[in-house]
């Protein structure tokens, strides 16, 4: 039997019951990985030796009669994780030969948990960019189509779960880089709640992995099926030991229903900001024609949702000002003069991204200000709705496109450019309040490739848009191998 498109929950049970060994799963996805990673180039630092002794550990562990929830599973880690003896470069040729001397806080719980860590996946230069490509490393592609990107910045992650190449992966989002590479590559991943996963260690190279409260940023799940998510998430999630963990334990609210029928669903699919290309737009009504014929409430308006101008604003403005704070400070007066000079009526988000490099501490402090009034205002649309269904990105992947500049890339939505950095609004919906979003699989455009769509959830109620994910993987279908 074939078993690198299996989900870790089927490969649990196998395990358990004796039918498969770890070793001969590992042996599996390293076969695979070496015939076909050539071209996909997914895995870009390999630790096949070290899994190869983990699942031989695994088995023997198995074998005296111990459990674990992953225990003796194969999967994949980002390359911005800190892997002790694995360089961490985020694909920076400056750190090529960094080498960490502890794991970060997720790989340790992976390990743990009984996973067999397989290798680490590519990512952009420094993580910016919805691509994955960078000068260490080369081009990860889309499984589905070699011309086109996988994602970014966990594309490594999605492109190794399309491919076979382990079970699971684990990644990080501020921009989508969990929910667009899986969008792009048709599998599934869970943006959690700010704050519920501890991301120590997913730090950049030479920086000190300390237990720091990121702003927008966490790291998160991705799998092959909505309940793996689950699965994974419930490995990854709570405090770090080192702060809130010495106080506080985790116990998150069950999913709210366990019926398609019972939820309450509010749908997007146009932004005011940017177009939907029609294959995206399809691809979220489908889903909510699912819905409807689930006999699940569905609704198209309502005036408790967060205005959508100012929301995508806000991100903008909290999203650039906080990568800005970390340029070197001799390109301040620059970009300070470019930003007085531009209009005040120029309000559109190159605008708003050019005039939040100079924030200063005043102007971040008021878009803050901001973003608690919607977090306000979510808090009550969720009184009145469990979940609301919208896009991820307003494509399917698009081709590769490697100017150095994040600002000269476009975005073509059914003929018509747009600046790339536009399309962000959507991942910036859920990400701007910290709320919880599961990206799943909604079919294929018609030229073939992967559509997605996101399911945003109350804050800290993760449980609900995974269990909404489950149920609708059910309803319409999940993940399919590249052909």
């Amino acid at each position: 039997m074939e078993w690198s498109f299996k989900s870790a929950e089927e490969l649990v049970v196998a395990l358990r019951a004796g039918a498969v060994t770890s070793v001969e799963l590992t042996d599996e996805a390293i076969a695979r990985i070496e015939r076909d990673d050539e071209v996909v180039n997914a895995i870009c630092v390999p630790d096949f030796d070290r899994a190869r002794a983990a699942a031989h550990d695994a088995d023997q562990t198995l074998a005296r009669g111990e459990d674990r929830p992953l225990l003796g599973v194969p999967v994949t880690v980002k390359e911005s994780y800190d892997i002790a003896g694995l360089p961490t470069t985020w694909g920076m040729p400056a750190h090529r030969n960094y080498l960490p001397a502890e794991d970060a806080v997720q790989v340790a719980r992976l390990k743990d948990a009984g996973a067999v860590v397989l290798g680490k996946t590519n990512v952009p230069s420094g993580l910016q960019g919805i691509q994955s490509f960078n000068e260490v490393y080369g081009t990860t592609t889309n499984p589905w189509e070699r011309g086109r990107t996988a994602g970014g910045s966990s594309g490594g992650s999605a492109a190794a779960l399309a491919c076979g190449f382990g079970a699971l992966s684990i990644g990080s989002d501020i921009a989508g880089s969990l929910r667009t590479p899986a969008h792009f590559c048709g599998v599934y991943a869970h943006k959690p709640t700010l704050g519920l996963v501890a991301n120590r260690g997913m730090v950049a190279p030479d920086a000190p992995a300390f237990p720091v409260d990121l702003d927008l940023a966490v790291v998160g799940p991705m799998a092959r099926t909505a309940r793996d998510l689950t699965l994974l998430l419930d490995v990854m999630a709570g405090p770090d030991p080192l702060t809130l963990g010495v106080a506080y334990d985790l116990t998150l609210p069950p999913a709210r229903h366990e019926r398609l029928s019972d939820f309450r669903v509010l749908v997007l699919e146009e932004h005011p900001l940017i177009p939907t290309g029609s294959a995206v737009r399809a691809g979220v009504n489908r889903v909510a024609a699912a819905l409807v014929d689930s006999g699940a409430r569905v609704e198209r308006h309502s005036p408790l949702l967060p205005d959508l101008t100012e929301a995508g604003t806000l991100y903008m403005q909290l999203l650039i000002s906080g990568s800005r704070a970390r340029f070197p400070i001799e390109s301040y007066e620059l970009l300070r003069a470019r930003a007085a000079a531009l209009s005040a009526d120029d309000q559109s988000l190159d605008a708003t991204r050019q005039r939040a490099m100079v924030f200063s501490h005043h102007d971040w402090l008021e878009a803050n200000n901001g973003r608690e009034v919607h977090r306000h205002g979510w808090r009550q649309l969720f009184a009145e709705f469990d979940a609301v269904l919208c896009p991820i990105t307003p494509t399917p992947a698009f081709p590769h496109d490697h100017r150095p500049n994040l600002l000269e890339r476009r975005i073509e939505i059914d003929g018509v450019e747009y600046p790339d950095l536009d399309q962000l609004v959507w991942a910036g919906l859920a990400t701007m309040p910290g709320l919880p979003a599961t990206a799943i699989p909604t079919g294929r455009s018609p030229e073939g490739l992967p559509v997605g769509a996101q399911l945003i959830g109350p804050m800290f109620e993760d449980r609900t848009p995974l269990r909404l994910a489950e149920l609708l993987e059910q309803k319409i279908g999940g993940f399919q191998a590249p052909e």
